[in-house]
C-alpha cells in the first residue's frame, strides 16, 4: 500500500517481550502494539483515516498477523479518529467513550478540518467509529498465548481513561494519564482533583522494572509515574487550598507556586473550582460553572 507520510516517524521499539511502541510526530502520539498468537492488539488508532492508513502500513512492517483487537485509551480524536480503518477488529473502550464521541466528535471533526486542506479532505472521509466492546472497570483480552488486562483506574485526563497491562511482559500502556513530552493535559473534560488518586491506582499496576508507554512521548518507568503523581497531587492540593482560603478563581494561578507552567493549568483551576462548587465545598465568588462553556480538549492531546 502506497501511503503518503505525515512526517518522520520513529521505528517500532520493543518495550517488552512482544510489546511495541511507535511515536508519531503528528500530535506526538505514541501508539502501542501487543503481539499474540492469534493476532495483534493495537493501542490507539491516531487522528483520522489518513493517519490510520499510515499506521496500518507501519504495522505491516512489524508483523503479517491481522489486527484482531483495538483499545482506545480515551475518546479524544488523536486516539480514536483512526478507528474506522480497524472496523474489522473488536474495538475496546471505556463505557463513556461512545457517548463522548457522539456528543463531541463532530465538533472535533470541524476543528480539525480547519487546520489545512489536507485535514479538510481527511475529515470529509471520516466515519466516527466508537468502541464495539465497552466496560466499566476491568476487562481481559485473550490473545491466544497471553492475556492483556484493561483497567479503568479512575477519572483524570477524561472520565474514560483506560490503562492496558501486559503482565507477562511487565508493560503498561497508560494513555494520556501519563505524558512524557509535556505536562499532563488538563483539558476541559479533565478531573484535576481526582487525577492523583487515579495515578495512585495506576502505580499499583507497576513494578520498578515496568515499561510505561505514555499517550504522548517516550517510554517511561515507575519512578517517572510516581513523580507525575506527586506533581498532580500538588496541583490538586493547591486548588483545594486556594479555594478554601477564598482566593478568587481568576487570581488562583498568580497566587501560588505550581509544578507546571501556569499557561498549562488554566483549565485545571477552572475545572477544580467547578468541581468544588458542585461538591458543596465552602467557597467565595460567583456560583456555578458558566453556561455551556467547552473549548474542546483538542489540537493538543
Amino acid at each position: 500500500m502506497n501511503v503518503p507520510r505525515t512526517g518522520r516517524t520513529e521505528k517500532w521499539t520493543e518495550v517488552g517481550q512482544g510489546c511495541f511502541a511507535r511515536r508519531y510526530p503528528s500530535f506526538d502520539v505514541t501508539v502501542g502494539v501487543v503481539v499474540g498468537a492469534d493476532g495483534l492488539l493495537v493501542v490507539d488508532t491516531r487522528g483520522g483515516p489518513r493517519e490510520a492508513d499510515e499506521l496500518r502500513a507501519d504495522l505491516a512492517e512489524l508483523s503479517d498477523l491481522p489486527v484482531r483487537w483495538v483499545v482506545d485509551t480515551h475518546w479524544h480524536f488523536d486516539h480514536t479518529f483512526g478507528n474506522q480503518r480497524f472496523a474489522d477488529a473488536t474495538i475496546y473502550g471505556h463505557e463513556t467513550v461512545p457517548g463522548a464521541l457522539a456528543e463531541w466528535g463532530e465538533h472535533a471533526r470541524a476543528a480539525l478540518a480547519g487546520r489545512s486542506p489536507e485535514w479538510e479532505r481527511d475529515m470529509a472521509d471520516l466515519v466516527l467509529t466508537p468502541p464495539t466492546r465497552t466496560f466499566a472497570s476491568v476487562s481481559v483480552i485473550d490473545l491466544g498465548d497471553r492475556v492483556v488486562e484493561l483497567v479503568h483506574p479512575g477519572r483524570g485526563h477524561t472520565d474514560g481513561d483506560v490503562a492496558i497491562r501486559v503482565p507477562d511482559a511487565d508493560v503498561v500502556f497508560a494513555g494520556d494519564l501519563v505524558e512524557e513530552s509535556g505536562p499532563p493535559a488538563y483539558g476541559d473534560d479533565s478531573f484535576p482533583l481526582e487525577w492523583p488518586s487515579t495515578l495512585e491506582v495506576l502505580t499499583g499496576l507497576l513494578t520498578p522494572s515496568s515499561a510505561v508507554v505514555p499517550g504522548h512521548g517516550a517510554v517511561v518507568d515507575q519512578a517517572f509515574v510516581t513523580a507525575q503523581f506527586g506533581d498532580a497531587t500538588a496541583v490538586a492540593e493547591t486548588i483545594r487550598r486556594l479555594a478554601g482560603e477564598g482566593v478568587p478563581e481568576a487570581e488562583a494561578l498568580a497566587a501560588a507556586e505550581w509544578p507546571y507552567p501556569t499557561e498549562r493549568l488554566a483549565e485545571a483551576v477552572r475545572r477544580g473550582y467547578r468541581h468544588l462548587r458542585e461538591s458543596g465545598a465552602p467557597m467565595t465568588g460567583p456560583e456555578g460553572p458558566g453556561p455551556g462553556r467547552r473549548s474542546l480538549p483538542l489540537l493538543g492531546q
